[in-house]
């Protein structure tokens, strides 16, 4: 097993900052604002040999019983319990104050290693900075600058000292990578807590309590998945704190690196036209997609049948590929179907295509409904090959392609989807023109004894000439 590292301290001490160091990404969202991480957010990274997996924490408040800053506390406490080592990271800058003193006694109930950090002492003698806490006996601190990177590397080599070198295999495991999305608080947080069996992230109800991707891995059956819980996406007039705007970059990011999205929507409220623009960018991605619409246990049957039928009117480009849950995440009605259908999407976006049945499957389907003509000539489609995948990609060549309209493609797309039963993901149909290589070439000038030949073959004919 990875040695867990677990990154705690009050806010705003640099824990996001040294959490991007430690994995070599920008997985964190880092600012200048207090109480920015609120989940457990968990990262990979490599020392040499040694892999290691490290957790940032939110700003811990070990005395705060109620509100938000009570769920932060919790998610932290299940991190240390996790960890076989927790990084203590104070403010050089600051010095000591009176709750890093408060969350050092909690620490050593705990009865984990502690490794204290004393974080932002670039420029500043490491000796004195680090003076003052000593008080926290809690052994030698460690001066480090996350900022500019000053010691990261012997901090990291400290920290693994006592673990052993695990190389890891060369091969990565493929499995599915499952992103929910969807406007603010519509229960993305609540549907991940109740896949997992535990309260993994926070659920509160408030708008925008998820502020970055976290990335959640764990099994069912057998099976490895990983689960990414994104910010909800708010309309672009709406988003006005900085932090929000870094949280829907985030979020569009885990949506590119999923390979299923599930799309969130909120029942007991109209679908929006902003559940409409993120459909259509899950679908412009090109990511599976499963349609979990929550909150269904209560309504009775009249407002589920106006629901059916605003989802069909505002979202039709869905119906034809995705397959819809109505789910209540809070109290686990109908979420049993959901891993299946993530199963089953994940299978067709990842699925290999026979060259021989792509071609096959366009001729019959070109014999059954042929092109129209466009202009003079009419199109023709001679064989097709698979050009990608996640999603799905089906090259078709021929000539004249250009002039194949879109609702022929649609009609292929179609046809295809249903030979090889490519349910959960869009489809990409790509036409190729094939070109004559001598085609806009001039050919070669006749010597003179050659045009004199065909002179006399046009004029006398080849029987007479020869």
């Amino acid at each position: 097993m990875k040695p867990t590292l677990v990154l705690v301290g009050r806010p705003n001490v640099g824990k996001s900052t040294l959490f991007n160091r430690l994995t070599r990404r920008r997985d964190a969202i880092v600012a200048d604002i207090p109480g920015l991480t609120r989940d457990r957010h968990y990262g990979h990274g490599r020392l040499g040999d040694k892999p290691y997996l490290v957790v940032d924490t939110g700003g811990f408040e070990p005395l705060a019983t109620q509100g938000i800053l009570h769920q932060m506390a919790r998610q932290t406490r299940q991190a240390i319990d996790e960890a076989d080592l927790v990084l203590f990271i104070v403010d050089g800058r600051e010095g000591l104050t009176q709750q890093d003193g408060i969350i050092a006694e909690q620490l050593r109930k705990t009865g984990r290693k502690i490794m204290l950090v004393v974080n932002k002492t670039e420029g500043m003698a490491q000796s004195v900075v680090t003076a003052e806490f000593h008080e926290l006996g809690l052994g030698e601190p460690c001066a480090i600058s996350a900022e500019h990177g000053d010691n990261v590397t012997e901090l990291a080599e400290l920290a693994l000292a006592d673990f052993l070198q695990q190389p890891e295999d060369e091969e990565k495991d493929r499995h599915p990578k499952i992103a929910i999305v969807g406007r603010p608080n519509v229960g993305k947080s609540t549907l991940v807590n109740t896949l997992l069996g535990e309260e993994r992230v926070i659920a509160f109800d408030q708008p925008g309590t998820t502020r970055s991707s976290i990335y959640i891995d764990f099994e069912r059956n057998d099976r490895r998945y990983t689960l990414i819980d994104t910010a909800g996406l708010r309309r672009r007039g709406k988003v006005l704190e900085m932090v929000e705007k870094f949280s829907v970059v985030k979020t569009l990011q885990a949506v590119e690196d999923a390979n299923v999205v599930v799309l969130v929507l909120d029942a007991s409220s109209e679908i929006s036209d902003q559940d409409t623009h993120i459909a259509g960018f899950i679908l412009e991605a090109g990511r599976a997609l499963v349609v979990a619409v929550n909150k269904w246990d209560g309504l009775d049957n009249y407002q589920r049948d106006i629901i059916k039928s605003t989802i069909a009117r505002k979202l039709p480009f869905l119906m034809n590929f995705a397959r819809f849950h109505y789910v209540s995440a809070l109290l686990g009605g109908g979420i049993k179907g959901l891993l299946p259908s993530i199963d089953a999407a994940y299978a067709a976006a990842m699925a290999n295509l026979s060259t021989p049945k792509l071609t096959r499957t366009l001729l019959a389907a070109v014999e059954k409904q042929p092109p129209p003509r466009g202009g003079v000539s009419r199109p023709k489609l001679r064989y097709a090959h698979q050009g990608g995948s996640n999603p799905p990609l089906i090259v078709i060549h021929g000539t004249a392609l250009d002039r194949v309209p879109a609702t022929y493609q649609r009609y292929l797309e179609n046809t295809f989807r249903e030979t090889f039963q490519l349910e959960g993901t869009p489809l990409r149909v790509q036409f190729k023109t094939g070109r004559n290589p001598y085609a806009g070439k001039r050919p070669a000038p006749l010597s003179e004894a050659d045009a004199k030949r065909a002179h006399r073959r046009r004029r006398y004919g080849r029987k007479h000439y020869d």
